[in-house]
């Protein structure tokens, strides 16, 4: 089986929430899209950071989200996510 290799020279974006007051809201990743910060930036320095950083743009249907009807899905969850949606109780 050949071994996966993290190319730290790819590097994407997927926008999340372009704001009124001209915040752009998005997910910065470094090898793989799946693991990622979350970051916030003026539409300008947006445009700046992606070009200096020669990204791949992802689209938002590639994102998985928090459902808690998923066994093992509960922690596949962003910042975003836990300020739009209530987490799973326990009781």
């Amino acid at each position: 089986m050949a071994e996966k290799i993290f190319d730290t020279k790819r590097k994407f974006v997927r926008v999340t929430e372009l704001r009124a007051n001209g915040l752009v809201e998005f997910d910065f990743a470094i090898g793989e899209p799946e693991l990622f910060v979350e970051l916030i930036l003026p539409a300008a320095a947006f445009d700046e950071f992606c070009a200096s950083n020669k990204v791949t743009f992802v689209d938002e249907s590639g994102r998985l989200k928090m459902d808690g009807n998923d066994d093992g899905q509960e922690w596949n969850w962003s910042l975003r996510d836990a300020t739009h949606q209530r987490f799973k109780q326990n009781t």
